[in-house]
């Protein structure tokens, strides 16, 4: 019985791992970026992460996330993982998102200033493209 309550539980198909680090997220929807802001991963599988920041974030919602992450490159250089995705769930300050596309890339050795919103950005691309394959899978 206690194997079953346990499973019930537990809706996750992939396996999260318990990790604190630094993040910095921005939110789209309806192809603006509406906002953005810092926070903390909660933990982090292949499937998504579960993360805490200031405000409460709307389900369904496109995010990109930049995670500083806890290794470095050839042992000097600090690395993020960016992560493009959605979000599923919010409570509070605490929210999860699905992990649709990632990547490393360097960081400065330097905190930097949360920068200006641009409009070509990374997010805004992805989702556009998101889009259209969906409106194209619907249309075949």
């Amino acid at each position: 019985m206690r194997l079953f309550k346990d499973l019930a539980v537990e809706r996750r198909k992939k396996v999260r791992f318990p990790l604190n680090r630094e993040l910095r997220y921005k939110v789209l929807e309806g192809g603006a970026i509406v906002e953005s802001g810092m926070g903390t991963t909660l933990d982090m599988g292949s499937g998504g992460v579960a993360f805490r920041t200031d405000h409460l974030l709307q389900a369904g919602s496109f995010i990109e996330l930049s995670i500083s992450w806890p290794v470095l490159l050839e042992g000097s250089c600090p690395m993020r993982l960016i992560v493009f995705g959605r979000v599923r769930r919010s409570a509070g300050r605490q929210s999860a998102c699905t992990m649709d596309k990632y990547e490393f890339r360097t960081q400065s050795r330097a905190v930097q200033p949360i920068a200006p919103v641009r409009a070509d950005s990374m997010l805004q691309r992805w989702a556009g493209n998101l889009r259209k394959e969906s409106v194209k899978s619907v249309s075949v």
